[in-house]
């Protein structure tokens, strides 16, 4: 038995008498529309026409277009509020790292400050915290080698 597909694939039952569906005047409306359209699609005897079936299709791609350029928008603004932060003198990224275990007390590991292994437990400490964690017995880093960078190992 085919529904809703014979208005899509040509089939021209569609014709025989199913009246076109007004366009709704707003979101409410759509809500309408499409329960009107599952209406037809639930009884056998009447399909939406096909004009019916796409201008609904054309709402639904507008209204996703609408929301589309809304987060282009956000992501653009959000873009220009993080390129402005240096120039307004905002904070510069930290050049060492220490990572904290998951109690949030002990140290686990210290980093270079672009590591892409320092995690969210992690805050940016001074040239001599880092190296003072380090000869505490914090462990470097595997990947960033913080180590190397500050002058321990050669």
């Amino acid at each position: 038995m085919r529904r809703c597909s014979g208005a899509l694939t040509g089939d021209r039952r569609h014709e025989q008498g199913a009246e076109a569906v007004p366009a709704p005047s707003g979101r409410r409306g759509d809500t309408r529309q499409l329960e009107r359209i599952l209406e037809y699609v639930t009884d056998p005897d009447a399909e939406p026409s096909r004009l019916a079936l796409l201008r609904f299709l054309e709402r639904v791609q507008e209204r996703d277009l609408e929301r589309t350029r809304r987060w282009i928008a956000q992501e653009e603004r959000r873009e220009a509020v993080t390129r402005e932060r240096p120039a307004q003198g905002g904070r510069p990224a930290a050049q060492w790292l220490i990572e904290h275990g998951l109690s949030g007390r002990s140290p686990v590991y210290v980093h270079v400050g672009g590591c892409w292994s320092g995690g969210r437990r992690s805050h940016g400490v001074a040239r001599d915290q880092a190296l003072r964690a380090l000869a505490e017995g914090v462990q470097p880093c595997p990947q960033c080698r913080p180590d190397t960078e500050l002058g321990l190992l050669e």
